[in-house]
């Protein structure tokens, strides 16, 4: 099948010509093997064998043309009021049986037009691959927020041991006594814990920024 985008008058009527130029001649009882369609503005051509592969779509129905009488254009093309973006997916769908998307295309406006035109097949790999997708995004792994806690060497016993669910001992720096407010010398340490989040972008928002800015420097 040839897919035709065309604006002017002329090149449609050339068109119109070029469709008689066809040797073989349509088997008896049928009409014309090509088919027009004028899908939002934009022409597809295609054959009747291609449109007739699911039987029970619209587009079946449309070019056996017994239960739907569809306007049609000044050239003779079916007059669909879809949009032509989710159009070429679909007829390339009927023409070899596969859904070949690009990837700025979303599956949600496919799944659309192939409900609209009653495309059965199509319909259920669009759901299996949305399916797909949603389970793949439940797997990603959770994000690690890191946190850095000062505390002097007598408090980190009891710091590790009270430390509250969810958060696991990652590292510990010794900074030696520089952080000491005029008390007994007592060594200092940082302790980096992580916890894993799975839904919250924002995990460290109460974190003072003095920590935040000692985490950047440590990790």
């Amino acid at each position: 099948g040839v897919r035709m985008r065309m604006e002017g008058r002329d090149e449609m009527q050339g068109a119109v010509g070029l469709r008689c130029t066809w040797d073989i001649p349509p088997p008896a009882g049928t009409q014309a093997k090509w088919v027009r369609l004028n899908v939002g503005g934009t022409v597809f051509l295609t054959t009747r064998q291609t449109l007739c592969r699911e039987q029970k779509s619209f587009l079946c129905r449309l070019c056996q043309g017994e239960e739907l009488q569809s306007d049609r254009d000044e050239t003779g093309a079916y007059l669909i009021d879809r949009d032509p973006t989710y159009f070429g997916p679909i007829l390339n769908f009927l023409r070899h049986g596969k859904l070949v998307l690009d990837k700025d295309m979303a599956e949600e406006g496919i799944l659309e037009e192939a409900e609209f035109y009653n495309i059965g097949p199509l319909i259920r790999i669009i759901k299996d691959r949305m399916e797909e997708k949603d389970y793949t995004v439940a797997q990603v792994p959770p994000k690690h927020v890191y946190r850095v806690l000062q505390c002097q060497e007598e408090e980190l016993t009891q710091m590790v041991s009270t430390m509250s669910d969810g958060w696991r001992f990652e590292q510990l720096v010794n900074i030696g006594s520089s952080y000491n407010y005029g008390n007994e010398d007592q060594t200092e340490f940082l302790c980096v814990v992580s916890k894993e989040l799975y839904n919250s972008p924002n995990g460290l928002s109460s974190e003072p920024s003095h920590k935040a800015k000692v985490r950047s420097t440590l990790l």
